[in-house]
């Protein structure tokens, strides 16, 4: 086994998307959207005897105010046949790699969040994470939707839609009657200021950390340029009152951004958005419709395979908690969008939580302040 950086985006890419989960935040593009924001990308492969990759790493370096560090999001990626030993083997190697370049870096810490589903890797995971990080880098509850049978077949909309939840179905029904549209942006670049408009209202209003408009810019950008993204413009009354930005890579569509106008927030545009985004999937013959994270708040359907979760080619309905109930800590970051996402149907995935190996010392200073800050914040 031999760990190197990565020159070829097409290998690379093509490594991806043959996995069970190809999640976009570990894709190449994703290492140009960061070198535009000014944070440097690091690419490792591991490869076999025959120099065929086994493993693959996407990172970028991050100079937060609370400790300058390397990202790895939802990454490492490595091949479905490893075994335990070899994928424990590998995990190892890169964040002996990585280590390397953190130094040459300034890093003080290295935070990796693979999408791993729990008891997956439980190896590599203590082979890699020396300490459980205080925060989590993005959603460990995952809501996805599988649109392909057991043989490959697609899942009909009349399935799809028999398999959500009452309500969900009434209001995109409701959206219809009540005369709005939703349509795709054939200039993304061009029309994501009106995206911007509504998201920063939205973050106003839910007090959140937005991303940058340049990281939103260049994502757009970069995506849109290999047509793995579609911006959705839901309109009501000649008026834009949400949006989003759907990722399509790879056979996975992720709703990766959202926005909305209070102006007319009992006009249920936000489930006709995501049906239509749903329904899109389905045309381009996408496995798999991820909507993030959702409040730790639910278990997933017993699995045959012991993985922790329901087959990916299957439509699992999990009991709904009541309206106003189950849905966990208020003050969690996905409570709001929990009830929204599972009544689309479909089940939740558990990831490991994300683990920190620290490079210097000065990692305990920011352990310590975001150990504070969750206290705080109460998640």
């Amino acid at each position: 086994m031999n760990v190197q950086t990565a020159h070829d985006q097409r290998e690379w890419d093509d490594f991806l998307a043959a996995q069970p989960y190809s999640p976009f935040l570990q894709s190449w593009t994703m290492g140009e959207v960061y070198a535009d924001i000014g944070q440097t990308a690091v690419r490792l492969v591991a490869e076999d005897e025959k120099g065929e990759i086994e493993a693959l790493c996407f990172g970028h370096v991050v100079a937060a105010k609370r400790g300058k560090h390397i990202s790895v999001p939802y990454g490492p990626v490595l091949a479905e046949s490893l075994n335990q030993y070899d994928a424990a083997k590998i995990t190892t190697a890169f964040v002996a790699s990585l280590k390397k370049e953190a130094i040459e870096h300034g890093c003080s810490f290295l935070r990796i969040s693979p999408f791993w589903l729990q008891g997956r890797y439980s190896d590599a995971v203590n082979a890699y994470g020396s300490v459980s990080s205080p925060l989590h880098l993005l959603a460990e509850h995952v809501w996805v939707l599988p649109l392909k049978k057991n043989d490959g077949a697609t899942i009909t909309e009349d399935a799809l839609l028999s398999a959500m939840r009452k309500t969900t179905r009434n209001l995109i029904r409701r959206a219809e009657k009540d005369g709005v549209t939703v349509n795709t942006s054939k200039n993304p670049v061009k029309d994501l200021d009106q995206f911007i408009r509504l998201h920063d209202e939205t973050r106003k209003r839910h007090g959140f950390t937005a991303y940058t408009n340049a990281f939103f810019r260049s994502q757009v950008r970069r995506f849109s340029e290999r047509k793995e993204l579609t911006l959705y413009l839901a309109s009501y009354q000649g008026e834009v009152i949400a949006s989003s930005i759907h990722m399509h890579a790879f056979g996975e569509t992720s709703y990766h951004h959202g926005a909305s106008s209070a102006a007319h927030k009992k006009v249920p545009a936000s489930y006709l958005l995501q049906w239509t985004a749903i329904r899109d999937a389905l045309k381009r013959g996408d496995r798999m419709y991820n909507f993030w994270g959702i409040a730790p708040t639910l278990t997933p359907s017993p699995s045959p395979d012991g993985r922790g979760e329901t087959p990916i080619s299957s439509v699992a309905k999990l009991p709904f908690p009541p309206r106003g109930k189950g849905q966990g800590d208020v003050g969690h970051p996905y409570a709001c969008v929990t009830l929204f996402n599972n009544g689309f149907g479909g089940h939740v995935l558990n990831l490991v939580h994300c683990k920190d190996t620290p490079v210097s010392k000065k990692y305990w200073l920011t352990y310590g302040f975001e150990r504070l800050r969750k206290w705080r914040r109460g998640f």
